[in-house]
């Protein structure tokens, strides 16, 4: 992390970084995604279990990134609709989905903040946001305050994210190196992505934000959701720690040193009695 001011536009500055990575990510190792179109699982275990049977549902996936999560789901059965801020991003997801004949699915290029009216006001049983997603929003109430006035009347969110507890740690993944209740904007100024940290890269600065699981809790709860449970895993999908050990596809902490969530998941629904809250 740099000490850089944050830019005046942080979206713009955000959505660079996002759009010059996109290539990097749809041709790269990490997601694979020709194993992907064969036919390879993308969701978590946990995912699956938590969310549940989707055959037959609408479901709505806020911060797509290009759609490999989006589309396991309309594998799945769910008439899907993703939704991501970058346009090169939507149209490999929109090029996969054609590839792998996923006619129930659909994809739209918009701001999460601006959901609610570009899907023109619709409801959906499932609300499904991925991991690596709530960095990137400054405001996490007007967050949930969308993400809920887009749940059907009996319908549910579920939020699958990297818990914010281990990004205060130091690479030993035990010692406390920064504040938890940091709140204001943190702006990095590094080349490569997660998927290829080599890569050659030109856009890139970012603008973060760092968010406590209660404060995403109490969000959800205040825009007119019932959070059904938190769970917290003791998994993530990379090396985040030197220590961390490869356990098939996931990581996790070798046996016998003390461990800490590294994902937390979120089921919260819609009573039908309720009215969720529009966004601002």
């Amino acid at each position: 992390m740099t000490q850089n001011p944050v830019p005046e536009d942080w979206r713009a500055a955000n959505r660079a970084n996002w759009d010059e990575r996109v290539p990097i990510h749809a041709d790269g190792a990490f997601y694979d995604v020709p194993g992907f179109v064969a036919g390879r699982e993308v969701l978590r275990e946990f995912e699956l279990a938590e969310v549940g049977e989707v055959a037959g549902r609408s479901l709505v996936h806020l911060q797509c990134h290009i759609g490999l999560d989006t589309l396991a789901w309309a594998r799945r059965g769910a008439t899907v609709t993703g939704l991501d801020f970058s346009e090169p991003a939507v149209a490999v997801a929109e090029g996969l989905a054609k590839e792998i004949g996923a006619t129930t699915a659909r994809f739209v290029a918009a701001d999460v903040y601006d959901a609610v009216e570009v899907l023109d006001g619709r409801t959906f049983d499932i609300v499904y946001t991925g991991l690596g997603a709530l960095c990137w929003l400054p405001d996490i109430d007007r967050w949930a305050r969308t993400a809920a006035a887009l749940v059907a009347p009996g319908g549910f969110l579920y939020l699958a994210e990297f818990h914010p507890f281990a990004d205060i740690l130091a690479e030993d993944g035990r010692t406390v190196e920064t504040d938890y209740f940091r709140r204001d904007p943190m702006v990095w100024d590094e080349p490569g992505t997660y998927a290829d940290l080599g890569a050659a890269t030109t856009a890139n600065v970012t603008v973060e934000w760092q968010h406590g699981v209660g404060e995403v809790l109490s969000a959800l709860v205040t825009a007119g959701l019932r959070v059904e449970f938190l769970h917290e895993h003791d998994l993530t999908l990379f090396p985040r720690f030197p220590v961390l050990e490869r356990d098939g596809g996931r990581y996790r902490f070798p046996e016998g040193q003390p461990r800490v969530p590294l994902i937390y998941s979120i089921r919260a629904s819609r009573p039908e009695r309720i009215r969720a809250s529009r966004p601002e």
